[in-house]
Formats: C-alpha cells, structure tokens, sequence
C-alpha cells in the first residue's frame, strides 16, 4: 500500500494517535450471525441518511452472508483519512466527488477499476461525466451514490408574465442582466428589496463562473485561474456590484436565512432568480408548497453560443478507504446500490437525478421535481462538468472565494484579484506537488 503523506495534511502525532482511539471506538465488527461485518461512514443525516439506510436494510435482507452496519459520521472526509492513516478505516466511505484526487494522492483509496469491470460497471454503465470525474491518474477511486446536476431557479411570480416560462426564459447571460435590472428594487434608504439575480447567491460555486464564460481552472497539471474568461466572468460579478452598490449587497446578503428554511431568499421571494441544485426543488416542496417556479439551464455568454447547455455537476460517492478489513464484501455493497432500481430509489429519495445511462420512464414520472428531466439532460450535455481532479481542489475553490469577495466588495480588480490567486495556487500546488507527489523540480 502507498505510505499516506501525512505530513502534506499538516496531521500531528496527536492526531493521528485520536484517529486510531475514534476508530477502534467506532469501527466495531461483532459478528452478526456468522455474517461477515461491513461498516459504512457515510456524511447524510436527517431523511437523506433515512434513504440511505432503507438501501444498507435492504441490502442485508437481500443475502445471508454480509452485514452492512451503517453509521453517520460528521466531518467524514477528515475522520476516514485519520482512521486509513491509524490503520483502521471503515469499508464503505461515502465522501464528496471533489476530494478523490487528494486521498488518491494520499493512498488513502483502493482502485476499484477491477472490480468495478467484474461487476459490468464500465464507463458505458454511466453517463460519461459523472463516470469520468471518478476517475484520476489512470485509477477508478469511487462509484456514485447520489449525483446532482446544477441549473438556474425562476420565481415565475416574480418576473414579467413574457418571460415567466422556460420557452420564454432569456437564454444568453446579457438578457439575465438586463431582466434582473429590470426586477431589482430599492427601498427609500437604497436598500435592496428584491434581486433579480446576484452572482453571490448562494455562493457555492464561484469556481464555477470562470468555466460558464468559457474557461478552465485547471489545464493538465497547471492551475489556470487567471485567463482572459476568468477575468471576464469576475467582470460580470464586478458589474453587479457596480450597478446595486457593494454595501446594498453585502447587506442584502445578510439578510438571507438557511437555504434549508422557508426564510431562504429564493423561497421567501428576495431573489427572483437562483443557480442551485436538483435538490432545490426538495426544499420548496417542504417549506413552501405551492410556489411557481422553473429550472432552465444557467445562461451563456451571448458570444459563446457553444456554451449553451452548460451545467456544473456534483456526486457523493462511494469508496473503500486503503487498508479497509473486508474490500471484497464493502465491492459487493457499492455493486447492489448501482443497480438501477436501487439506484432511482435512493436518487428519488434524495431528490436527484440518476447518473446511470439508462434511466426508467417510471423515474421521471413519479419524480418529485418536476423538472428532473431537464437535470438529466444537463447531466449529459457534452458542455457538462465537475470540479476538476486535483489533490488542492478545494485551496484553489478557497483562493477562488477570495478573489470573488475582493471584487464582489471592490477591494480589488478582477484582473488584480485573479494575478494575486494564481500567484498563491502556484506556490501551493509546487509545494503539494513536492510533498505528496514527489515532483522534482
């Protein structure tokens, strides 16, 4: 097995001494009937973890020789690496797309690319991209368990009745603009009211923007956030600022309650307009049942015809952590959740849309989104993609975050915010390269 480059983590002698206490704590195999013990970590509570766990029973009524034991776990990514590094992971680890290429990095992972063959899960199983983001440096890392593709929310209340359907929706990033200039509104003091549409919320995907305006963030083994479409795109976040003013923005802002409440700005009709999740239409089905919206995919540049169609994607999928007890029995779990009417009902149940290529009529009929089929579309557009495999993915979604905040405030210019994150990414990525993947330069 590849020694874990703890050090690269920053992982103390103290911290790896808890992570082998938290995992002969949690990591408990009493046999159950002469059944050979899986544990499953897995990151969901509430009805996600609830939706989970009718897979894992049903799993275990399904045969007499395997027992999954599932447990949800806070902060699993950090805690599945501490227990491989303490020599007592779990079996089954459900993590987050965005961190594979780390743990890999780390040999904190098993290739499940055999396996995965055994079982008929090949690439052509799936649809390409949720497939491909799985894979890194020639290895298979993981296999899904609920994807999700991302798309722009219309209150249709709250724009004009012309454009209040997605036939009529505008289509380019221009016609948003305007139409968002056109509902935002002010009270006396100049405080926003209503937003048409701001690049701020909910914030989750400013790594994104760059990559909707036609360019990448990472290009073979180079970090590229300063590009002319990167400094276009933070342009367009600037115009924003420009146009309502920093403070109205950063006050509007603030005023914003949990996406999981009926106070969330897009349900409680702050926001006209959205970029969220298939999962979003969960949470208006919770908190506020009734309301009139729809999904249309995110706007393209108006010179970028080509770009129409695009959607980022997201998974949390499945893994066996290095050194896992049972690989073969935790395979043979992640195997029954692949299969496809397993899989629609997990996806369902989550709200999703499934990352299998063939996907049942029944599926999208009984949907509790009743968009689901344009998610599935965006999933399959070739203009569709994921956050890009690299072990410092999320210091470059930081750094990201700051240059936006700098500019979302007027702090600095997009060109000056994106010179001095490229400046950082490059020293962090040649110190990760040396450190963890041993590049001599």
């Amino acid at each position: 097995m590849k020694p874990l480059a703890i050090a690269a983590t920053c992982v103390t002698v103290a911290l790896m001494a808890g992570a082998i206490l938290y995992g002969e704590s949690v990591v408990q195999r009493q046999a159950t009937n002469g059944r050979t013990v899986v544990i499953y970590w897995e990151k969901w509570t509430g009805d996600e973890a609830k939706e989970m766990e009718k897979v894992v029973n049903s799993f275990n009524k399904s045969q007499d020789r395997i027992f999954v034991r599932y447990l949800s776990i806070s902060g699993v990514d950090q805690k599945t690496l501490l227990a491989t590094s303490g020599g007592n992971p779990p079996d089954v680890a459900g993590i987050w797309q965005e961190g594979l290429a780390r743990f890999s990095d780390m040999g904190a992972l098993l290739d499940l690319t055999a396996m995965a063959k055994e079982k008929g899960l090949t690439r052509d199983y799936y649809i390409p991209a949720f497939y491909d983001a799985l894979t890194y440096r020639g290895g298979l890392w993981a296999l899904p368990s609920t994807p999700a593709s991302i798309a722009l929310h219309v209150n249709s209340d709250l724009v004009p009745k012309e454009v209040a359907t997605p036939e009529t929706f505008p289509k380019t990033i221009e016609e948003l603009d305007k139409l968002s200039d056109k509902i935002t509104k002010k009270d006396k003091d100049g405080n926003l009211t209503l937003s048409g549409f701001v690049p701020s919320n909910p914030g989750w995907w400013n790594w994104a923007w760059p990559i909707y305006f036609g360019g990448q963030i990472v290009k073979g083994d180079k970090i590229t956030v300063d590009t002319p479409e990167a400094e276009r795109s933070f342009k367009w976040v600037e115009g924003y600022y420009k146009r309502y003013g920093p403070t109205a923005v950063q006050n509007f802002r603030s005023g914003f309650a949990n996406f999981a409440s009926p106070d969330d700005p897009f349900m409680s009709g702050k926001v006209a307009t959205e970029i969220n999740g298939v999962w979003k239409a969960n949470y208006i089905r919770v908190y506020k049942k009734g309301m009139h919206w729809f999904a249309v995919p995110f706007p393209y540049p108006a010179d970028r015809k080509d770009l129409e169609g695009h959607s980022n994607l997201s998974q949390d999928v499945l893994s066996i952590p290095a050194g896992a007890k049972h690989p073969k029995e935790a395979f043979e779990f992640i195997a029954y959740v692949q299969q496809q009417k397993v899989m629609e009902s997990l996806c369902k149940g989550h709200g999703k849309n499934s990352p299998l290529r063939v996907v049942s009529e029944e599926f999208f009929k009984t949907h509790q989104n009743k968009f689901i089929r344009l998610f599935d579309e965006l999933a399959r557009s070739p203009k569709a993609f994921s956050p890009p495999n690299i072990g410092i993915y999320a210091q470059i979604g930081n750094e990201i975050n700051v240059a936006f905040d700098e500019v979302n405030t007027g702090q600095k210019t997009p060109k000056q915010a994106l010179h001095d994150a490229q400046g950082r990414l490059d020293k962090l990525w040649a110190t990760y390269q040396a450190q963890v993947l041993g590049v001599k330069k």
